[in-house]
């Protein structure tokens, strides 16, 4: 998805040279994926050109964020304490991290 959201549409083959060339999928393995999120109606086939389709992205960034952060809290019940406790004992949650959330619970306007 993150190649289709920066690219707005592509090919498999373009998809899958925006991916890491250590450990890249197979082409084959890249149209399984966009064949999956297809029916999941996550990207739409938006033409052909010879025999390549290219793909775009139905749904945004913004709004698969959201899905996967209320999908990861359900799995915590509910609840964002021991996902931050998570994340800080992982070392991934950073005091700049904790200074724009403490803004942003403020309400400075700055974030949304």
């Amino acid at each position: 998805m993150e190649a289709l959201w920066e690219l707005g549409a592509a090919s498999v083959r373009e998809i899958q040279e925006r991916l890491p060339a250590k450990g890249r999928p197979a082409h084959t393995t890249v149209q399984t994926i966009l064949t999956r999120l297809e029916a999941k109606q996550a990207v739409r086939r938006a033409k052909k050109i010879s025999n390549a389709y290219i793909y775009e992205p139905v749904v945004t960034r913004g709004a698969t964020q959201r899905l996967l952060v209320d999908e990861l809290l359900a799995f915590f019940g509910g609840r964002a304490a021991p996902l931050v406790s998570h994340l800080i004992e992982s070392g991934q949650l950073t005091l700049q991290d904790v200074e724009e959330a403490r803004k942003a619970l403020k309400g400075d306007g700055k974030h949304g």
